[in-house]
C-alpha cells in the first residue's frame, strides 16, 4: 500500500531544492547590494543588518511560497522566483537611492541603526507580500 508515489516525492524535492537554490541565489543577490559583510556584521551581534537581511528573505520565501502554488511546472516556478529576488533588490534600491537620497540606509544599518534596520526588514515583507500577491494568476 503506497501513500507517497516515487514520482511524487521526487517531485516535491526538486521544489524542494529548487526553493533553497533561489534562496540562496537571493542571499548572494542581496549581498551584493551592501558594501559590508553582512554575515560578519550578523556574527558581531549588528541586529540591525540581521533584520535588514531576514526581512528580505522572509519577503522571498512569501513570494515562493505563491510561486509553488500557482506554477505550471518547475521551470516557472524558478523563473518566478528569480523575479522575485531582482524585484526585492530593486526595492530596495529605491528605497536607498530615490525615497531615501540623504540618508544612507546601508551605513546606518551598518552602524546598527535598529530602527533602520527593522523598517527594511518591514519593507522586505511588505515586498514580498506585493510579489506574491501579483503572482496569483
Amino acid at each position: 500500500m503506497d501513500f507517497i508515489s516515487s514520482d511524487s516525492f521526487l517531485n516535491f524535492l526538486a521544489y524542494v531544492g529548487t526553493g533553497f537554490v533561489l534562496i540562496v541565489l537571493g542571499l548572494i543577490a542581496f549581498a551584493l547590494t551592501t558594501k559590508f559583510s553582512e554575515w560578519q556584521l550578523i556574527k558581531e551581534g549588528n541586529l540591525a543588518v540581521a533584520l535588514k537581511l531576514w526581512g528580505k528573505v522572509i519577503g522571498l520565501g512569501i513570494t515562493l511560497y505563491t510561486v509553488w502554488g500557482s506554477s505550471v511546472n518547475l521551470v516557472d516556478a524558478f523563473l518566478w522566483g528569480l523575479i522575485g529576488i531582482v524585484t526585492q533588490v530593486v526595492a530596495y534600491l529605491v528605497i536607498e537611492y530615490i525615497l531615501t537620497p540623504k540618508t544612507n540606509l546601508a551605513k546606518k544599518v551598518e552602524e546598527g541603526n535598529t530602527a533602520v534596520g527593522f523598517s527594511l526588514f518591514a519593507v522586505g515583507i511588505t515586498v514580498g507580500l506585493i510579489v506574491a500577491g501579483s503572482l496569483t494568476y
